[in-house]
């Protein structure tokens, strides 16, 4: 969960200031990932691993809507709307399973969603539409590959797969993007997210979701929106604004609420 915080902080870092821009940042995070896992990619052939197209396509949306929506975005509100969002949608895709929520999982994920409601609401301090909306497409991403990695028996050579197919997409994305304007703090802030905070980050991720519940793995990732919070807090000079904490505590213990433990559930329930 830490490095899923120093994703958001790495590139908020590297947006800020307009260090580098966010297509040719998806591009380097996406092919330093790739390079890094690539002696697992390898293995993968000769386990028999396939490519998951449904993995590679929805890392794909999380990354580019993510370096998007953090353009006007700060640290913490921008992780409270992506992980806020994934666990709406992890409880939307155990519905439409056949999950029968019972009313206090109900009661929660209403109260999940008047979080996000107060966020995004406009005002002082509320992010614009236009990121609120792209977070909420990453946090969509997000949720179908954590779903696709429950599936997973190799979970490192699975990421590593994902990562490699869209290796020609980064090339594109870098090849798009130019060097002009580039920093070498944004180029590195870009590398350390894709071979530290993606690539490994997401193995360990991966590895873990199989021993996990879809409950166990949606409320985990409920820490992750207060500890990049923190870090925009401690290294970026970001504001705790009442607005944020207040949306926060209401969205997250919506969730808490929603995947507490309560009477045995029923088969596939969240």
């Amino acid at each position: 969960m830490v490095m899923f915080a120093g994703n958001s902080l790495l590139c908020r870092a590297a947006l800020l200031g307009e260090r580098i821009d966010p297509i040719g940042y998806t591009g380097l995070r996406l092919a330093s990932a790739a390079l890094v896992l690539l002696p697992w990619a390898l293995r993968a052939r000769r386990s028999g691993t396939r490519v998951d197209p449904l993995g590679a396509g929805s890392l794909l949306l999380y990354a580019f809507a993510f370096s998007y929506a953090y353009l006007s975005l700060n640290t913490g509100t921008g992780a409270l709307l992506l992980f806020g969002s994934v666990q709406v949608f992890m409880l939307l895709a155990g519905l439409w399973r056949g999950d029968r929520p019972s009313p206090r999982q109900w009661g929660g994920l209403v109260l999940a969603l008047v979080g996000l409601v107060v966020l995004v609401a406009p005002g002082l301090n509320a992010p614009t539409p236009g990121a609120a909306a792209l977070m909420t497409v990453a946090g969509l991403g997000w949720a179908l590959y954590t779903l696709c990695g429950r599936q997973s028996a190799r979970p490192a050579e699975s990421t590593a797969l994902n990562f490699l197919v869209l290796l020609p997409v980064a090339g594109l994305a870098l090849f798009a993007a130019g060097t002009g304007g580039w920093t070498r703090e944004g180029v590195l802030l870009a590398i350390l997210s894709g071979a530290i905070s993606s690539g490994v980050g997401y193995v360990l991720w991966y590895a873990s979701l199989p021993s996990l519940s879809r409950s166990a793995a949606a409320i985990v990732q409920l820490t992750v929106p207060v500890l990049a919070a923190l870090f925009g807090v401690l290294f970026l000079s970001e504001d705790l604004t009442g607005r944020l904490v207040g949306a926060a505590a209401i969205t997250l213990g919506g969730i808490a609420l929603a995947l507490a433990p309560g009477r045995a559930a029923r088969p596939g329930s969240v």
